[in-house]
């Protein structure tokens, strides 16, 4: 389990986050963010406790993306399966997700909702995670985004699963800063 708080002029975020899932509670005082985040939460399998406030929604958003990306990234097993991928329909909306959280920072996306483009592009490159997403078809920008983020929710918990052994042909990266 993760815990993190994240504090600026602008927002508030407490989380705490487990891969091995269980209960998933949010609340962020928006109600669109919040199905976004527990549909995220859901579809990976995570458990999930988060809280945040802040004064503009864009900061919010954001803020939310980088917190979950930045324990997400802690959450991530060196042993982890390290890709997933999914395709997600949702009644007319069409989506689809490959991740790859072996600490290569990326995203390459495009919804019909900037800020929630944004949310998931902070989130990615948070985690050190490459990040692509592709709407496939749609025309509610609810149902568009919502599967985006199903589809990304289930290639994320395809990756983080538990594999016993380090997935690269380089082995684990030795990283040492002073």
């Amino acid at each position: 389990m993760t815990k993190l708080k994240r504090e600026t002029k602008e927002t508030t975020v407490t989380l705490s986050i487990d891969k091995n899932g269980g209960g998933i509670q949010v609340e962020t005082g928006d109600r669109f963010l919040n199905h976004m985040v527990e549909t995220l939460a859901r579809y990976a399998g995570l458990a999930l406790e988060l809280e945040a406030s802040g004064d503009l929604r864009h900061h919010l958003i954001e803020d939310v993306g980088i917190s979950l990306g930045t324990a997400l990234r802690k959450e991530a097993p060196e042993t982890a399966a390290r890709y997933g991928w999914a395709v997600v329909p949702m009644d007319e909306a069409l989506a689809e997700a490959a991740v790859d959280v072996g600490g290569r920072p990326y995203y390459v996306g495009r919804l019909p909702s900037r800020l929630y483009e944004h949310f998931l592009q902070s989130l990615a490159v948070n985690m050190g995670a490459t990040l692509h997403i592709r709407v496939i078809r749609g025309s509610d920008k609810h149902h568009m985004v919502e599967a985006a983020v199903k589809a990304f929710g289930l290639a994320l918990r395809q990756a983080l699963r538990e594999e016993g052994s380090v997935f690269s042909t380089k082995g684990s990266v030795a990283l040492e800063l002073d």
